[in-house]
């Protein structure tokens, strides 16, 4: 039998699932990850590749033992991360881009440049803000890209920061999206992946047409980068330079590979002792976290209550199904033919998966992680973690029993109407879609003079419903532009919150799919394109791609092979249909208002803003 170990880096955690070939899951393990921020600029989130690597060695390690398979029987691996920028110098060794101790206006860190621990500029870091505001001004054409405005997530906003406050060891540096470092580690091959590369880099796939909003010109991308965008910004050195700290020019001096296409030779003899497997064994080409939450998830058949399989999916149901990936933050990834621009919403983006097709990104930069903060900032939080001590139940089951009694007891049909004069607007680490605007804050209107636990269920359920509307107002906006997208294919931690899931097939109107192992699927995807990279690389009997053209006729020649793997590796999940019946119906009808209101907030929020700007203007 043959297995198969899918890598995942999420914000706090590596982890590491082995599986079969019909996607079981053998074994799993989770390592914590080490996030360091500065003491004195809230904006900062920075992590170690050291610490991230060592994370996921001791995973593979730990898999291998308790699953008693053999390295041997490991045919391929897969990795995704999260899209954080990771700096090493020529040899690979980590940079500092740390902020230790710096204020906000400090820009003589010394930390900044020298070999240090803290490499990796995290997803959430928000160092970067003016950059990506100079970059939104420019009018380039990559900007049609990113949904017309480029996010301060995103890594040419912190690439032109670092070069603005690290100018001496700029140029002896090495910059990746963290899937890709993976993958160099792994292999020693700095082969990059079109994913990375297309969805936070800025990379152009040749062939695809931009047209220039600042001058009207209209460009076919040649060689995946755009020459001109990058002297605009300030990074003329990247052009000069052929891109050579990107990964280089494909076809001159790089390789950009698509979805699970293997890299290099295989695990090096260093990495495969790091991770206890053999060397050789393939390397899948990375892909970002949510994208392999995708991979991992709409191929599934779907399974209704009664256990009944049913949709059985082909290619061509891929563009009608929104993978949610929920965790910290929320990614919702979106598959279609033809590259559909929807204003704030990333993408599109030629490649990204699939050879040929286009992908598009929503996001929600606080999902998860908003829960947490209203729940442990709520004055009646230490008596819910009393209560669950002393019951020995967990908070979330406390919350909803405790929502059950107030429902009854104050007579209200749905939990909507229970907290049908509370509205929150959720936007408290600025809004990523559909709005694209970092400026945004959170606003919550209907609040009573209480910090009982009462008050605080309460908060709990209108932040549940703030999440489900805002992802209707993704949902809304894609499909308004070209999208036709039906149904939810949910991973990750959240995706175990029946309320939560309930309530969004409810506001969305549409079917909401859980897999089995809702927080495997991610790690899932990430097997997967280690077993395509295994399956390709037997056929083409271990020999490296050559150059670009090979690895682009390689790529169309393999055509469906991964989607033919993805139906086969995952399991059926479970359907949960939106609420039906009057009672369902009410509840929809004051979810359409409480939408309405949600929609006003923005336009209320953004004018509030404009009136103080202008009192306060010299």
């Amino acid at each position: 039998m043959d297995y198969y170990i899918g890598f995942d880096v999420g914000t706090g955690s590596g982890r590491a699932c082995l599986v079969d070939k019909t996607g079981k899951l053998i074994a799993e393990h989770t390592e914590p990850t080490q996030t360091h921020r500065s003491p004195t600029d809230h904006r900062i989130f920075e992590q170690s590749t050291n610490d991230i690597w060592s994370a996921l060695s001791k995973c593979s390690k730990t898999v291998l033992s308790e699953s008693g398979i053999s390295p041997s029987q490991v045919k391929g691996i897969g990795f995704d991360a999260t899209c954080s920028l990771a700096v090493t110098d020529k040899q690979g060794k980590p940079v500092s881009v740390s902020r230790t101790g710096a204020s906000e206006d400090d820009e003589s860190d010394e930390n900044l440049g020298k070999e240090g621990e803290w490499n990796i500029v995290l997803w959430a870091d928000h160092r970067a803000e003016v950059e990506a505001e100079e970059i939104n001004a420019s009018g380039e054409g990559v900007l049609q890209f990113v949904g017309k405005t480029m996010s301060l997530e995103m890594e040419v906003p912190k690439t032109l920061w670092l070069l603005r406050h690290m100018k001496r060891f700029f140029a002896d540096c090495m910059f990746f999206d963290l899937p890709d470092y993976l993958t160099y580690k792994a292999t020693g091959s700095l082969a990059r992946s079109n994913c990375s590369l297309a969805c936070k880099f800025s990379y152009v796939p040749p062939g695809a047409k931009m047209t220039h909003d600042c001058d009207g010109t209209e460009e076919v991308s040649k060689d995946g980068w755009s020459g001109r965008f990058f002297k605009k910004i300030g990074l003329d050195s990247m052009v000069e330079n052929d891109f050579e700290q990107l990964g280089g020019i494909p076809g001159k001096n790089g390789l950009v590979l698509t979805a699970g296409q293997p890299v290099g030779k295989g695990l090096s003899k260093e990495a495969a002792q790091d991770l206890g497997l053999e060397e050789g064994c393939a390397v899948g080409s990375g892909v970002i976290d949510a994208y392999a939450g995708w991979i991992g998830t709409v191929g599934a058949a779907s399974a209704l209550d009664d256990g009944k399989v049913t949709d059985i999916p082909s290619f061509q149901h891929s563009g009608t199904r929104l993978a949610a990936i929920a965790g910290t933050s929320t990614c919702y990834i979106a598959q279609s033919e033809e590259g559909i621009l929807v204003p704030g919403v990333w993408g599109p983006y030629l490649h990204a998966v699939f050879p040929g097709s286009w992908m598009n990104e929503g996001g929600q930069s606080s999902t998860g992680q908003l829960i947490d903060f209203v729940m442990q900032t709520h004055p009646a939080y230490p008596k819910l973690v009393e209560l669950s001590k002393s019951t020995g139940k967990n908070v979330f089951a406390l919350l909803a029993e405790r929502l059950e009694i107030m429902q009854k007891e104050h007579g209200a049909e749905t939990l909507t109407h229970l907290t049908k004069d509370l509205h929150f607007y959720p936007d408290m680490h600025g809004n990523r879609s559909p709005l694209a605007d970092p400026k945004m804050r959170g606003m919550l209107t209907g609040i009573e003079l209480s910090d009982s636990l009462n008050d605080l269920a309460r908060k709990f359920n209108v932040t549940l419903e703030a999440i489900c509307l805002q992802t209707r107002h993704i949902v809304d906006e894609m499909n308004a532009k070209g999208h036709r997208i039906n149904s939810i294919y949910m991973s990750g931690s959240q995706a175990k919150n029946s309320a939560l899931m309930r309530l969004l097939a409810t506001v969305l109107n549409m079917p909401v799919v859980i897999p089995p192992q809702p927080s495997a699927a991610v790690p899932l995807g990430a097997a997967m394109l280690g077993r395509f990279a295994h399956e390709i690389s037997a056929s083409r009997q271990d020999t490296p791609f050559k150059d670009q053209q090979d690895a682009l006729d390689a790529g169309k020649k393999d055509g469906l092979k991964l989607w033919d793997i993805m139906v086969e590796m995952t399991q059926a999940g479970k359907r949960i249909e939106p609420r039906t019946g009057k009672e369902g119906e009410r509840e929809k009808k004051l979810l359409e208002v409480k939408y309405k209101i949600f929609r006003e907030a923005v336009d209320v929020q953004r004018r509030w803003r404009d009136m103080v700007a202008e009192a306060i203007k010299e």
